[in-house]
């Protein structure tokens, strides 16, 4: 009898070490696999969050925060719906400062992607986008890094900066209403307000 105790515990303790290795495994290829998960990837399972939760707080560069749904997200930029009159948002990605939202969908955006076809929006740069928003003349707000803010419309949008004529917010782009005209790198750019929602994908 004492042998098939003494068994059973040799087992026990086996299956025991088995289990602990197994485990340490798994965390270490969750370590790696996380090594490899890149901020676009968590912002795109951000994007697919249920409907009805507290939506993002984002900070930008210019260190404004804004509640907004992530509604899209490209090869450099996110597009936001803060679900008010501001209007659509649109930003590069290098001007997040931080995203806060609930653990649950923190957590929810750390696992790994359900395997889907690159959409056309994921291939699309800041500059395209801002190439059809100039093209549908849109008044837009862009806030810059330093704080300041250019009310007007873009006139047109080239590969790493945009020219945008300065004229009053909600203003038709006029010659008479033009104030001005800026040139402005992209990576002065904290945030687009866009008038118009359909405008961002």
């Amino acid at each position: 009898m004492r042998w098939d105790r003494f068994f059973e515990d040799l087992e026990d303790q086996l299956a025991s070490e088995w289990e602990a290795e197994r485990a340490a495994l798994d965390t270490e290829a969750e370590r790696l696999r996380l090594a490899r998960v890149g901020l676009r990837e968590r912002l795109v399972a951000a994007a697919d969050r249920e409907p009805g939760g507290a939506p993002p707080s984002i900070e930008f560069t210019d260190g404004t925060t804004v509640n907004a749904a992530i509604t899209g997200v490209g090869a450099d930029w996110v597009a936001l719906d803060p679900g008010t009159r501001m209007g659509a948002i649109l930003a590069p990605t290098a001007s997040l400062i931080s995203i806060g939202m609930p653990h649950a969908d923190l957590l929810r955006s750390a696992r790994p992607a359900t395997a889907r076809g690159s959409s056309l929006a994921e291939r699309m740069t800041l500059g395209f986008v801002l190439r059809d928003v100039a093209r549908r003349r849109l008044p837009v707000t862009a806030h810059l890094v330093g704080g300041r803010a250019l009310t007007g419309t873009i006139d047109r949008a080239a590969a790493d900066h945009f020219d945008i004529a300065l004229h009053e917010a909600g203003a038709a782009r006029r010659a008479d209403s033009v104030s001005g005209h800026r040139l402005v790198p992209f990576t002065a750019l904290a945030w687009l307000r866009i008038e118009s929602a359909a405008a961002i994908l």
